[in-house]
């Protein structure tokens, strides 16, 4: 059976060539395996002889033969495993590299330049975790607290010394969680409000008008008005960030800012608690250079989960059995730089971009037709730009569809223009809410605890008093992923009314990598920070989005596995469908946009972050 496996293709790049100083730790670390390559007259030799040891290995582990506590036996076994997928032929074949080749070569102290520092890294930690040292525990947040032995305490006296650890464990989170403060913090709303007079003063607005939300439409800032108005208000951008707006508006690159976030900017001391709003709408000059470079095949080169192959009918879009798709619109207030759809939507409030209401109604016959689904998606682009009336008519019609159970919003607008959900406007779509047969809901993308603010909570507010629960989907970027970070996003959330949904790894869009993060991050997220917060909290999900197919949870082994390590230190990873135990679907190849070597070093330059803080992040598979 011949199974066709489609893959992100990532440019090979040695950006910190290894040395010999650090081949010198991996075989300190990984002695015998150094030998078993040293002594084997070729590759293949040497595959038989590690998978003999590895599975040598496997058996002391398994009979008790390796004095370990059960965590780091656990750990040892999945290196293990890891291993023998990243030196098997059949991977080999399947990503076009070999990491045994190099790690041959490197026993012979060979080809040390043709290899990332990146690639050497991963395997001293992957040996590491195999012999039982790996470097995690402790976490550096929980250093000196003082863990307590259960066995030497009962009762109410161990109760007690449990919880005081957990209560040193608690301020050593709330030292991390308080490096982010939010929109609602009493000193921010101040500064904000000095932003608002800034900003109505250049653009000629009045106090009520901040409060229309028509009038933020209107002042969309776009093209060389944007421009204009960020040199006379921002400070701190580079000349790169400069030439990236010059060429974005020259090329005609997605881009577009509301006045209202850019009240949520930094003025006069950018980059140190807003960078995550900045960079999610300033493009960075690596994007706007490959969105120019693509520009005539940017429907298709561009579509990285393949709407166009999933697309049944025009504005749908299906990947699930009882879940679609209704795209009402093409456009934005404001652009998101990693916007899924930058291949369809051109620029922020564009008026083209508006579907007609014939059309529109034709994609909800097509509703009408399919009586299997029972969730619609009604999105964009952001379908909250529609008037009332045009929204009311699409809740209207697909209400009358007795089928539908659930009708779902995609909008950022509460972020861009909370000032959008007007009591009015609430008050209408609750309208539509019948208990036992309908309900409505808000789905919104809130990445940064930055962005947390009291007019979103009015907003919220005016959605959950009728009875319009609001859900958050973070998507997981470089600007938002440092230790704690998105914790303190949760609490934040949870604040003011909205409950996480999702986390999303971002596309994996090469023109994007300046967003994205290595997978082992977010595992690590999930696992080590997330997990301290209270279950409602971290209701969200962790997940991947497989081109075409749909969603992969993260946390589940079972649906994706490590592969690969590339000769430039990322990772490979199979990534399985949802309808993996349904039908034999092909898998999907996924390569690391960044490594973690990559990662890690950019967190240090841009952020000054310990590194110490991310040790674990490498036994993350």
């Amino acid at each position: 059976m011949t199974v066709v496996l489609q893959k992100t293709d990532v440019p090979l790049q040695i950006e910190k060539p290894a040395t010999r100083e650090l081949v010198d730790k991996l075989w300190e670390v990984a002695g015998e395996a150094k030998y078993i390559l040293v002594e084997a007259r070729d590759v293949e030799e040497a595959r038989k002889a590690l998978y003999q040891w590895l599975s040598e290995m496997e058996t002391k582990y398994m009979y008790g033969e390796v004095e370990v506590h059960p965590l780091i036996r656990a750990q040892a076994l999945e290196a293990i495993r890891v291993f023998k997928n990243v030196i098997a032929p059949l991977n080999e074949k399947l990503t076009g590299y070999s990491a045994l080749k190099y790690l041959y070569k490197l026993a012979r102290y060979e080809g040390i330049e043709e290899v990332d520092e990146g690639f050497v890294l991963e395997f001293i930690h992957l040996f590491k975790a195999i012999y039982g040292k790996p470097d995690i525990y402790p976490a550096k947040y929980a250093e000196g607290l003082g863990y307590f032995d259960f066995s030497k305490l009962k009762g109410r006296q161990a109760g007690i010394a449990r919880s005081e650890y957990l209560d040193r464990l608690a301020s050593r989170v709330w030292e991390y969680i308080k490096r982010y403060p939010s929109g609602l913090d009493p000193e921010v709303i101040e500064k904000r409000k000095e932003n608002r007079r800034k900003i109505l003063e250049v653009l000629g607005g009045s106090e009520d008008d901040w409060k229309d939300y028509k009038w933020h439409y209107k002042n969309a800032l776009r093209g060389k008005r944007a421009i204009k108005v960020l040199k006379e208000l921002v400070k701190g951008l580079s000349e790169e960030d400069w030439k990236a707006l010059e060429d974005a508006v020259k090329y005609n690159v997605p881009f577009g800012i509301t006045p209202y976030y850019l009240h949520l900017f930094d003025f006069d001391e950018g980059w140190k608690h807003d960078y995550a709003v900045r960079r999610q709408v300033l493009p960075p000059l690596h994007y706007v250079k490959e969105m120019v470079a693509h520009l005539d095949e940017r429907e298709y080169y561009f579509d990285f989960m393949g709407e166009h192959d999933t697309s049944p009918h025009p504005l749908i879009t299906r990947r699930y059995p009882m879940v679609a798709i209704l795209k009402a619109a093409h456009t934005c207030p404001q652009i998101c730089v990693y916007c899924q759809r930058n291949w369809e939507i051109m620029t922020a409030m564009d008026k083209e971009a508006i579907p007609t209401r014939m059309t529109i109604d034709e994609a909800i016959d097509w509703f009408a037709e399919h009586p299997n689904i029972i969730d619609v998606l009604v999105t964009g682009g952001d379908p909250f730009i529609l008037r009332d009336e045009d929204i009311e008519h699409i809740v209207k019609r697909l209400s009358e569809l007795d089928h539908v159970k659930m009708i779902r919003f995609g909008t950022r607008t509460p972020v861009t223009v909370p000032m959008r959900i007007t009591p009015e406007f609430a008050e209408m779509l609750g309208s539509y809410i019948e208990p036992g047969k309908r309900n409505i809901h808000v789905v919104t993308h809130v990445e940064h605890a930055y962005e947390v603010t009291p007019e979103m909570a009015e907003a919220v507010t005016n959605l959950r008093k009728n009875k319009i629960y609001v859900y958050n989907q973070q998507v997981f970027t470089f600007w938002n992923s440092r230790r704690f970070e998105t914790s303190a996003l949760r609490i934040a959330l949870k604040s003011i009314g909205i409950d996480p949904y999702y986390t999303f790894y971002p596309k994996g869009k090469w023109e994007t990598k300046d967003y994205l993060v290595p997978v082992a991050r977010i595992l690590q997220e999930r696992k080590e920070e997330a997990r301290v917060l209270p279950g409602t909290f971290r209701t969200e999900e962790p997940v991947f989005n497989v081109p075409r197919l749909g969603k992969n949870h993260l946390r589940a082994w079972q649906d994706h596995e490590l592969i690969m390590i590339r000769p430039d230190g990322r990772r490979v990873y199979l990534w399985h469908p949802w309808e993996k135990n349904i039908q034999l679907v092909a898998p999907y190849i996924y390569t690391d946009i960044v490594s973690i070597r990559m990662y890690l070093d950019k967190l240090k330059e841009v952020f000054g972050e310990d590194l110490e803080d991310y040790k674990s992040i490498w036994y993350y598979y």
